[in-house]
């Protein structure tokens, strides 16, 4: 009989299935198990049966954290460490987690899940199993069970809810142990088009302009898990034709895309993004993707790579456009390198978008000062239905986009402080990223408090 099955049987009597491997079942009543239940459960499995006998309390506990997290509770008493953790893993799976958290602590084994950019927390871990747990993920991720003093990192892919699911793992020692992370990979398509993500009409010109330039250096900014890579492999994915040769280099490789030539970096052997971004200079290339600029060798091949007619796409850990030219300037890039080579910086973020089934508007507004956003924004509210998770469903992305050209380029070159390159760019139509979120507040696409968090209160111009 399949699990779907016992489970029905068994809520036909008042009692929930805890576990069912090859050779036991594993149930709970509350009180003593009926005759009609027992009779049932034997002509239905040849299976041996362990009945635990609970109170109403425990079973409502349950029942309840049974709901919470639509799938079965954890079972502190019996499941083994396979079971739990395979629990979390189709839970995270079933939320749309990007990372899973396993942290020990003095008493228990504290999991939480970061979805939509947002740590929330599961049922703990008894304590009893967390040695066990991380013992089999570092099983699953080929790393050595023995070695608990150092960082480890690997991958593995697992079945779970019929396909196969690729994570990334992590450790970290701590205090009452390791500390694990994981990062699932892969576990959704994400469509790769440059028309789908949610610049405005203006930012999605210029950004598809600078693209068709023939040579020229083109950066994304933003801090870590702002989108910034879904941006960069939207552009290469709109450059890939047969008739143009692209290489990137990364670490690691995220996103397979045919027709592209990725290279992984490898430190230890030797390959750097230096040593690749050279290598590639000798490979004929049209478009030249890295997947980050950290220092200044790799920011200066790249930009005279972007001077000797190649299109040149990268990255940067930067808060806004501007920032960027002084984080290239700090790396040791000449401005009149960079006023010569760049063509466009583009800035994000991600927001978590609200649900479109439980949003409402409570009729209040927000005071924003004047010059940061004309009106007072709405207040909106979604308290979590069915479609969503705690009100949110999914991500949008915020855009701050900066052509450089005409009097801007001239300012860069120039001895022009940040501040003044950035009132140049505000005179010539440039829109920040506090602005555009605010557009996105009015059109109800997310909250004013999710905003903040985000951006913070930036300051008054």
């Amino acid at each position: 009989m399949k699990r779907e099955q016992l489970i029905a049987l068994c809520k036909r009597y008042g009692a929930v299935l805890l576990n069912s491997d090859d050779e036991m079942l594993n149930i709970a009543v509350v009180g003593e198990p009926g005759s009609q239940l027992l009779e049932s459960l034997r002509f239905a499995t040849q299976k041996r049966i362990d009945i635990e006998c609970w109170s109403q309390e425990k079973m409502d506990q349950h029942l309840h954290m049974a709901t919470q997290t639509h799938l079965p509770a954890v079972n502190k008493g019996s499941g083994t460490a396979v079971e739990l953790l395979n629990q979390t893993l189709e839970q995270a799976l079933l939320q749309r987690a990007s990372d899973i958290h396993f942290e020990p602590l003095a008493d228990r084994m504290r999991v939480r899940l970061r979805v939509d950019g947002v740590l929330h927390p599961l049922t703990a871990l008894p304590f009893a199993q967390t040695a066990t747990v991380i013992a089999r993920l570092k099983v699953l991720g080929n790393l050595d069970i023995a070695e608990r003093r150092v960082p480890q990192d690997g991958q593995f892919t697992v079945e779970l809810a019929g396909k196969s699911v690729s994570f990334r793992i992590a450790t970290l020692p701590a205090k009452y142990g390791e500390k694990v992370v994981l990062r699932l990979l892969h576990q959704v398509e994400q469509t790769l088009d440059i028309r789908q993500l949610g610049m405005t009409a203006c930012q999605h010109k210029a950004f598809s302009s600078a693209l068709k330039r023939p040579q020229g250096l083109l950066l994304v900014t933003g801090p870590t898990g702002s989108g910034k890579t879904v941006t960069l492999y939207s552009a290469l994915q709109s450059l890939n034709t047969p008739a143009v040769n692209i290489c990137s280099v990364e670490d690691p490789v995220e996103i397979p895309l045919e027709g592209i030539n990725q290279t992984q970096i490898n430190p230890r052997a030797g390959l750097t993004f230096q040593n690749v971004l050279r290598a590639f200079l000798r490979q004929d290339p049209d478009i030249i993707m890295v997947g980050e600029i950290r220092d200044g060798d790799t920011a200066e091949i790249a930009i005279k790579a972007a001077q000797t007619g190649h299109l040149v796409l990268s990255t940067l850990h930067t808060n806004s456009t501007t920032e960027a030219l002084v984080r290239l300037q700090q790396m040791g890039v000449a401005r009149w390198m960079l006023s010569s080579s760049l063509l466009l910086v583009v800035a994000q973020r991600l927001v978590r978008k609200l649900c479109p089934h439980c949003r409402t508007r409570n009729g209040e507004h927000t005071a924003v000062p004047p010059s940061l956003w004309r009106r007072p924004l709405p207040r909106w509210h979604a308290g979590g239905c069915d479609h969503c998770y705690h009100g949110f469903y999914g991500r949008i992305a915020l855009f701050e986009v900066l052509p450089v050209e005409g009097e801007l380029r001239q300012a860069i070159a120039g001895e022009l402080s940040t501040e003044d390159i950035h009132a140049q760019a505000r005179r010539d139509g440039m829109t920040t990223l506090f602005e555009n979120g605010c557009l996105a507040v009015e059109q109800g696409l997310t909250t004013v408090e999710e905003l903040l968090r985000v951006l913070g209160t930036p300051y008054e111009n």
